[in-house]
């Protein structure tokens, strides 16, 4: 038996609340930085390497033969790490700014609703874990 309490879908979620705590403070930051020349709008990824964790695809039941082969499969959810970089996307202004304010506050709103139904799941399975262990009473 497994000395770990939750299950990969709650660790996972918990990985998600800090990525998504994460990506609010890089928007966030975006949008302090909307009317500084220069400034270049960052933009962050964490799903690709949330779902390489979660072997969404069926990847870790690959193998290799030898130890000198590249490593296949997922990471553990736990050390999942976000891709922080530049933002492609955006459109220089003529200070230089890439930061698009609209665009910045529509993903801080899909961010928050996202981060909240990630809590609300975990709270739903810590709910689930407290009847059970209360023999359902």
């Amino acid at each position: 038996m497994s000395g770990d309490l939750f299950d990969k879908t709650t660790n996972a979620l918990a990985t998600s609340m800090r990525m998504r705590q994460l990506r609010h403070n890089v928007t966030s930051s975006n949008i302090a930085n909307a009317e500084t020349p220069g400034y270049h709008a960052k933009k962050m990824d964490f799903e690709e390497a949330l779902g390489r964790a979660l072997d969404m695809d069926g990847a870790n039941g690959l193998s290799t033969s030898s130890k000198e082969h590249f490593a296949v499969g997922g990471v553990s959810v736990a050390k999942t790490r976000p891709d922080i970089y530049e933002n492609p996307e955006g459109a220089v202004n003529n200070d230089g700014n890439t930061v698009d304010l609209e665009k910045e506050m529509s993903a801080l709103s899909e961010n928050a609703i996202m981060y909240k139904t990630a809590l609300q799941l975990i709270n739903k399975k810590m709910a689930a874990l407290k009847y059970a262990a209360g023999d359902g009473r």
